[in-house]
C-alpha cells in the first residue's frame, strides 16, 4: 500500500512545482517595467518595477523613495510608528502586495490590508500601469497620476 502512495504523493509535488509562482502570460515581453507615482506624498514616491522572463511575471518589487533616494522599507523609525499605530509597516505590506501580484498578475485579486488601504490603491494603479507596458514592450518609466479618484 505504502509503494503505491509514495509515488502519487511525488507525483502531485512535482505537478504543483511545475505551476510556479509566477504567471505566465504570453503577451508580456521580456524586460523591467517600472511604474512610478507623479508626486511625492508624504515625502514619498511609490513605485513597482516587474521583471518578465520567457512571457512570465517572476519578480514584483513595490516601494517608495524620498527626494535623496532613500527606501521607505528601510526606514525602521518609521517602521515602529506606524507598525504601533496602524499593524502593518512598508518592509511588510509592500513585500504583501508584490506577492499577491506576483501569485495571481492580476490586480483584481490583491486583497487590501488593514492599515496599508491606500498603499493598496496605489500599488494597484501602478502596477497595472507597469502591465501594461509590459504588454506593450514599452521600457520606459510609466508616470502615473497622483489622482487616486476618490
Amino acid at each position: 500500500m505504502l509503494k503505491r502512495i509514495i509515488p502519487v504523493l511525488l507525483a502531485a509535488a512535482v505537478i504543483l512545482s511545475l505551476g510556479g509562482c509566477g504567471k505566465r502570460t504570453d503577451s508580456l515581453k521580456d524586460g523591467y517595467y517600472t511604474a512610478q507615482m507623479a508626486e511625492y506624498s508624504h515625502g514619498w514616491k511609490e513605485f513597482v518595477t516587474l521583471c518578465v522572463s520567457n512571457g512570465e511575471l517572476v519578480s514584483v518589487e513595490y516601494n517608495a523613495k524620498n527626494a535623496s533616494g532613500y527606501i521607505k522599507s528601510w526606514d525602521m523609525a518609521y517602521m515602529r510608528q506606524m507598525n504601533s499605530i496602524a499593524g502593518t509597516y512598508p518592509n511588510q505590506y509592500t513585500r504583501t502586495y508584490a506577492a499577491s501580484f506576483l501569485q495571481s498578475g492580476d490586480v483584481n485579486q490583491i486583497d487590501a490590508i488593514a492599515g496599508a488601504s491606500s498603499s493598496y490603491k496605489t500599488f494597484t494603479k501602478l502596477a497595472a500601469s507597469a502591465l501594461e507596458n509590459a504588454k506593450a514592450g514599452n521600457s520606459e518609466v510609466a508616470i502615473v497620476s497622483t489622482d487616486t479618484g476618490d
